[in-house]
């Protein structure tokens, strides 16, 4: 009798070992909380990065100029911001950063990106065949843009036997869609990361 409850002691042990060990833990923090597990490309760099180019790009001559010149803003569009650098970054999150800060700022209006307004050209011709004179929106009443932000996110890797530094390197340029010129441009390269890596894993 004994001998049977040491067995189920031990297994009680066992199995609330690895219970433990397997159970999850949630840890809630702050968004403004700067958190950087492995050193890559994370959402503290997007906001360093984006809060700096948005000011330089509502506060820059040419979007003032149009604005005194035309006595409204001027309307954009987002355009890519491509990723060239040597890891995966999802640019669409920068995308929008710009496009909400900027809209916000008042000093620019934005229209729909090349698939949002596919979508949006569907419910149009869907509301021609299905709604109401009064309420059906023309499918040739879009706003054009005057202006389209592009850019790009660059990096350099220097690496070493235990270390390497990761510097990114952010453009955005604003271009005048009538004439193709480049009205305004900036870039950010702030973001520099030392990765130390331990000499032996094990």
């Amino acid at each position: 009798m004994k001998k049977s409850l040491s067995v189920f002691a031990v297994l009680f042990v066992f199995a609330f070992v690895f219970s433990s060990c397997g159970s999850t833990s949630v840890e809630r923090i702050g968004a403004e909380e700067n958190i950087d597990l492995d050193g890559y490309w994370n959402e503290s760099d997007v906001a360093i990065v984006c809060n700096s180019l948005i000011e330089e790009c509502s506060k820059s001559s040419a979007v003032a100029g149009f604005t005194k010149k035309n006595k409204r803003v001027p309307v954009a569009i987002i355009g890519k911001i491509r990723n060239e650098s040597s890891e995966h970054i999802d640019t669409s999150i920068i995308e929008k950063k710009f496009q909400n800060a900027i809209v916000n700022s008042g000093a620019m209006e934005f229209v729909s990106n090349s698939s949002e307004r596919q979508y949006l050209r569907e419910e149009k011709a869907d509301q021609a065949e299905h709604a109401t004179m009064e309420t059906a929106k023309e499918l040739d009443s879009e706003t054009g843009a005057d202006y389209m932000l592009l850019g790009s996110v660059k990096s350099i890797v220097q690496v070493s036997a235990n270390k390497n530094i990761r510097t990114y390197y952010v453009y955005v340029e604003l271009h005048d869609i009538k004439t193709n010129k480049i009205l305004w441009m900036s870039e950010n390269s702030s973001i520099r990361k030392v990765v130390s890596n331990p000499k032996y894993k094990f």
